[in-house]
């Protein structure tokens, strides 16, 4: 189907308001929206005049966030700072709305035994058939009565705190004057008495506290001492007080760090004199004794040389003299010998004292580390015992702080017990209404007379939603998609023929504006074929067919009428011949075209009626002899207007939409459903339909208002038929 499509609106266009179509809509629904305000307003009038009259009486009361200390500290809690000031009022509005508080003020005035409260609240007085079966009523009825009274305070009871200020208002609601004022001073003294109490509760706990704490404190504090003092002891750790300035710390002593020190200097001694002895044992210890030295330089080997030296001196002169075994010359070579091992046996002695002196060194070495080494375990298990004796003295420390400061805190409290005054104080006593507070007739119109306002627009809101009527222009190209070629207005006289026959008037130029769009939609101009149809009878489709045939025949263009409506024909009717055969002699081969044809009196257009009223429509519609008919016609005529029966509940308008160039689809303004118009349109997108577009008829202005004001002035109801 070729669905002339309407234009898509601008996207700024469909978030603007048509204010209106607003006005319209109202317009439209005006019986309802009057209905609706003024029911609102008579239900308004009667809760004014039913509702029974409620007095509220204001007590304030100013709250501080802090008060007068006599001594400094004295509070047990801090005051707010002023940053969360906001947060300190709320708390203390919360107090006041508090069912605690409420069950106070009903204790203090006993509101549950008092009928004139349960009756001002409009409120039943509990009584024991009010109570579950098998419940005493002796005991439970009182307290039955207090919850409801507390309840019904509640209730009634409004505290209210303006920005930037810390005045609060206590308004309590009721039927009786005197007693809302009374209820409401009530509740601000009963506030400003628990405040007080809460203060001194607050002291009184916090001194039983306090002591306890102490207690407990100072138990811990004796054990603690006694268990670091058991320590030390075990230890062996000498716990010593500071002097002078240090007076208030404690060191402790430790011998066995003073012993490694000592040991620690004489091992470094030892193997300084062990170093130095090694370095003397080796660098002698590989070379031969008489090159050594310390032997060298002994004066016992240095009188022994001398010796040898005079010995062989005269030895070497007995054997110039005499043979080597001559007696003098053995003796002197004999104490040669001797002096020899003399001198052998003193250097070896030497050498042998300097390895003696570097191995008593090495073992003086080794015994002193020894010591070191066991006095460095001893000093590092009496550090261990340190770290043990240190977590002992935090904890003594500990404790004996938490003693002193809850002592302090603890002489505070009792010497400034019950010394503040209260933060809280009345400003304004509430005094008995004169003039009650609710109902506010002005007010209660006022109010009724919006909600009627809102609900009527509402209601306007959600019929118009609902709506499925197409009734003006917008209307065709948004809810069924099709272009609007033709706005046809209602007629103004008794028919719409007597005003057609005006070529000045305002519905000869709407279908002149018809034809013009028709000739412009397409580049073709107007179709060969042309057929008119609606979804449903009486939507003025005949009427449309009539003026478009002889717009297009003013033209000059030879043009045809046929009425295609083979049910409900109305040409004959209104040519008042109503015996000339017709469309439906052609098509059943009957007759031939120039036989049912006949002039219409104006130049260039001739008619041809449906009759006879066949039995079976549809039949000849579908029949070959259609295509045919219609293709012949095309050679006489320059342009064929078919009026088309409706599209619902009929099959003769899509068949007749198949075989035609163009379709023109009639909608009444008036009573057009969308729904049927769009089912309509779906049964021609079947056969391919080409829908050039759609004509809205029996247009009225008067009922949109708005950009269609203009009409208005100019038509006046249609009680013609189609």
């Amino acid at each position: 189907m070729t669905t002339a499509q309407a234009k898509p609106t601008d996207a700024t266009d469909q978030v603007e308001i048509d204010f209106r179509a607003i006005v319209a809509a109202f317009r439209r629904n005006l019986i309802w929206v009057v209905a609706i305000v003024v029911g609102f307003l008579i239900l308004g009038a009667l809760l004014t005049l039913l509702v029974v009259p409620q007095y509220v009486a204001t007590s304030r009361v100013l709250v501080e966030m802090e008060t007068d200390q006599i001594i400094e500290g004295a509070d047990t809690a801090p005051a707010a700072a002023y940053q969360d000031a906001d947060r300190f009022l709320q708390t203390e509005v919360d107090i006041l709305r508090s069912r605690s508080l409420a069950q106070r003020v009903v204790e203090q005035e006993n509101l549950a035994e008092s009928a004139r409260f349960f009756e001002a609240q409009g409120i039943d007085m509990p009584t024991e058939e009010a109570l579950p079966e098998g419940v005493n009523s002796a005991v439970q009825l009182p307290a039955y009565r207090e919850e409801v009274a507390i309840d019904a305070l509640q209730d009634s009871m409004n505290v209210t705190l303006p920005m930037e200020s810390r005045i609060v208002s206590i308004s309590f609601e009721s039927a009786d004057p005197q007693l809302a004022a009374t209820i409401s001073n009530a509740t601000a003294e009963a506030y400003i008495a628990s405040n007080l109490s809460r203060k001194f509760d607050s002291s009184a706990y916090a001194r039983d506290y306090l002591a306890q704490e102490l207690a407990d404190a100072r138990a811990k504090l004796e054990q603690s001492e006694r268990d670091l003092n058991q320590y030390s002891r075990a230890a062996g750790l000498i716990r010593v007080s500071g002097q002078g300035q240090n007076a208030d710390q404690e060191t402790t002593l430790s011998i066995t760090n003073d012993a490694l020190q000592q040991f620690n200097a004489a091992a470094s001694e030892a193997t300084a004199r062990r170093i130095t002895a090694q370095q003397d044992w080796e660098s002698i210890s590989n070379q031969p004794t008489m090159s050594i030295p310390q032997v060298l330089q002994n004066n016992a080997v240095q009188a022994l040389l001398a010796d040898k030296a005079e010995a062989e001196a005269e030895l070497s002169a007995e054997r110039s003299r005499h043979l080597d075994d001559h007696p003098n010359v053995q003796a002197l070579q004999a104490r040669v010998n001797e002096i020899d091992e003399q001198i052998q046996a003193v250097a070896s002695s030497i050498k042998r004292s300097v390895r003696l002196q570097y191995e008593s060194a090495l073992e003086r070495e080794e015994n002193i580390r020894g010591q070191v080494t066991g006095l460095r375990s001893d000093a590092l298990n009496e550090q261990d015992r340190g770290v043990q004796y240190n977590v002992l003295k935090r904890v003594a420390e500990t404790d004996r702080a938490l003693y002193n400061t809850l002592l302090t805190r603890y002489n505070e409290l009792s010497a400034t017990a019950g010394a503040s005054s209260n933060n809280v104080s009345l400003v304004d006593v509430a005094e008995p209404p004169r003039k009650p507070s609710f109902p506010d007739p002005i007010l209660n119109m006022l109010v009724a007379l919006l909600g009627g306002l809102v609900f009527a627009s509402g209601f306007v809101f959600v019929r118009e939603q609902y709506d499925d009527v197409i009734r003006s222009p917008d209307d065709v190209e948004r809810k069924l998609g099709l272009s609007l070629l033709g706005l046809i207005p209602k007629t103004v006289e008794d028919s719409p023929q007597e005003e057609l026959a005006d070529p000045k008037s305002a519905m000869s130029e709407a279908y002149r504006s018809l034809l013009t769009n028709i000739r412009y939609s397409s580049a073709n101009g107007v179709p060969k074929t042309i057929a008119i149809t609606s979804s449903q009878p009486g939507e003025g489709k005949t009427t449309t067919s009539e003026e478009l045939a002889r717009g297009i025949a003013d033209l000059g263009r030879k043009t045809l009428l046929i009425d295609a409506d083979l049910r409900r024909p109305t040409l004959h009717k209104r040519t008042d011949d109503r015996e000339r055969e017709g469309f439906t002699t052609v098509l059943a081969g009957e007759n031939d075209i120039e036989s049912v044809v006949f002039p219409s009196g104006r130049p260039n257009l001739d008619y041809m009626t449906a009759l006879p009223i066949p039995p079976n429509p549809a039949a000849l519609l579908t029949s070959d002899k259609l295509e045919s008919l219609l293709a012949e016609m095309r050679t006489k005529y320059d342009c064929i207007v078919l009026d088309a029966p409706p599209v619902l509940g009929l099959a003769d308008a899509t068949t007749l939409a198949a075989h035609v160039d163009a379709l023109l689809v009639a909608i009444d303004s008036s009573s057009a459903n969308r729904g049927a118009i769009k089912a309509a349109l779906r049964r021609l997108s079947l056969v391919n339909a080409k829908i050039l577009g759609a004509v809205l008829t029996k247009f009225d202005a008067r009922k949109l208002g708005g950009e269609y004001q203009y009409y208005a002035a100019e038509y006046y109801a249609y009680k013609g038929d189609d």
